[in-house]
């Protein structure tokens, strides 16, 4: 089978909904033993049931990836189980505004979130992986690489996580370690439905094709279609890559205003 992931171990963060729910149940299909890390215990317990159904292995974990001491004692709990061989560091949150919209408390929960999180998972898990080799995908976003209006913090996380993608590719080359990163433009999660919901009551259908309009391709992508490039990057396939990051934009990145 292609993209063959049986016998090894995985953990996504945020895996309770959108990209990591999907990331969750893609890998899972391909036969990784998938361990769900969500501060949402509800969604995580029902992503797990889900997978069960399916008579493949899975296994929620309640975390803040904030606290490392959380993070620590997870990993420390998956890690005397056996080998791990697959991190994916997908939670995340957002917040919407310029440098003057953006206040010391939205600036540190979205750093707390999409930097000290991925700092701690890392921190945690690399000293597993490199027993062994494996893989780490870190969700970065577009908005790493080009300007988004008013996305002042979140462009600024984004951008840290590519960096340390880069730097944890260079470092653990020698452990077998492999490091990479995606970057989603626009895709359609409960996120998306939710911010609709919020800032355009009455008006979510016109904006949703307005803000779909805005990826050259014509439409929002899917969490499903981000799953499968995790799915490749974590599989043998993908071999000889590293050190990379993978937009999946639609075209956003290099087509927009051409």
């Amino acid at each position: 089978m292609k993209f063959d992931l049986k016998g090894k171990r995985a953990v996504v963060t945020g895996g309770g909904s959108g990209i990591g729910k999907a990331i969750c149940m893609a890998l899972s299909a391909q036969g990784a033993e998938v361990h769900l890390l969500d501060t949402d215990e509800e969604k995580g317990d029902e992503v797990v049931k889900g997978i069960k159904k399916g008579g493949r292995r899975a296994f929620f974990h309640r975390c803040n990836v904030a606290r490392q001491s959380e993070v620590q004692n997870i990993f420390k709990t998956i890690g005397d189980q056996g080998a791990l061989a697959i991190l994916v560091n997908n939670a995340g949150v957002a917040h919407v505004g310029n440098v003057e919209q953006t206040e010391e408390s939205d600036f540190d929960r979205v750093f707390d979130v999409n930097v000290k999180g991925v700092y701690n998972c890392l921190y945690a898990a690399v000293p597993i992986i490199k027993k062994k080799g494996g893989v780490i995908l870190n969700i970065a976003s577009v908005a790493g690489t080009v300007g988004l209006k008013n996305r002042f913090a979140y462009s600024a996380s984004k951008g840290a996580v590519q960096t340390m993608t880069y730097s944890v590719a260079k470092d653990y080359l020698a452990e077998g370690i492999r490091c990479n990163s995606i970057s989603p433009a626009r895709i359609h999660t409960p996120f998306v439905d939710g911010y609709l919901k919020k800032n355009f009551p009455g008006e979510e259908e016109s904006v949703y094709k307005t803000l779909s309009k805005t990826q050259p391709i014509g439409r929002m992508g899917t969490p499903k279609e981000v799953a499968d490039l995790v799915v490749y990057l974590c599989s043998d396939e993908a071999s000889f890559i590293t050190g990379t990051d993978f937009p999946i934009d639609g075209g956003f990145i290099k087509l927009n205003g051409n």
